[in-house]
């Protein structure tokens, strides 16, 4: 990718010094919904994380204190702030044009080890994800490392897509589309899983709107679109669990469907061909 350092985004929240522990997490409701949603993001049981470890709470407001890393790391924020402002600024022009509300930015955490969010405390084992209830997504830039060892998805399009992915979350909110899931799965548990999947999908499919606006203002270089493509294969749900589970137990979709509606917003750059709930298959 072309992308040049301009400094931290205004968006940026950076709690990399708070000092919250890396052991086991003590969680209450909130903070169970969702290890049990992240857990399906690689496919094992995060819910252990949930009791037999070190408490990790802070005061709110608790400042952070000062924040030590290493040149990669400095490289990665600057990355991470550039990706966050390319994309919201994308969505700025593109949502209300296309016929959706207008777009209010989210806040971008980043975090070493444990966080507290609105939806309860996570760890960055648990990997990236976004709150709702606070509006931010919340990314420990390890992650990157996980990517690229444990999935075998190297590349800067691929980090910039996860980030993409955790905005798409971000745009279903704003048009109150996660709210309409969550009250359908309570209406039909039954069908909880597979509108899971209908929600992560519409997410990938967000996710490549950007990368077709980014390609379009020459961000993207040769190859970039392969390593975006690859990265939501080495993530879907059949990939994760090594085929150990069933289609019906899936919550984020197959690699072939995530590939499949990525390239879809790839290649259309349209949200509104992102209608994962009225396509079939």
């Amino acid at each position: 990718m072309r992308w040049t350092p301009r400094g931290p985004s205004r968006n940026l929240e950076d709690r990399r010094g708070s000092g919250l522990a890396r052991g086991g997490v003590v969680v209450g409701g909130g903070g169970m919904l969702v290890l049990l949603l992240l857990s399906a993001v690689f496919g094992v049981d995060l819910t252990s994380l949930a009791g037999g470890g070190e408490s990790v709470t802070a005061p709110a407001g608790q400042a952070a204190g000062p924040i030590e890393e290493t040149p990669e790391e400095r490289e990665r924020v600057a990355f991470v702030s550039a990706v966050l402002d390319s994309t919201q600024n994308m969505w700025a022009r593109v949502l209300p044009a296309t016929g959706g509300a207008p777009y209010r930015d989210a806040k971008l955490v980043l975090f070493r080890g444990a966080v507290q969010s609105a939806c309860g405390t996570g760890q960055s084992a648990m990997g990236p994800f976004y709150c709702p209830s606070d509006e931010k997504v919340y990314i420990d830039l390890s992650f990157y490392d996980e990517l690229r060892q444990r999935f075998g998805a190297p590349g800067d399009f691929a980090q910039a897509y996860v980030i993409a992915h955790e905005l798409g979350h971000h745009v279903q909110h704003i048009l109150g589309i996660d709210q309409q899931v969550r009250r359908l799965q309570n209406q039909d548990p039954g069908a909880a899983n597979a509108l899971s999947v209908r929600l992560e999908l519409q997410a990938d499919c967000l996710a490549g709107v950007w990368g077709h606006e980014a390609n379009k203002q020459g961000i993207l270089e040769p190859g970039d679109i392969e390593e975006g493509l690859n990265a939501a294969a080495a993530i879907g749900d059949d990939r994760l669990s090594g085929g150990r589970i069933s289609r019906d137990s899936f919550t984020h979709g197959s690699s072939a469907q995530r590939v499949s509606w990525l390239r879809k917003g790839l290649e259309t750059g349209d949200p509104n061909a992102c209608d994962t709930f009225g396509a079939g298959g």
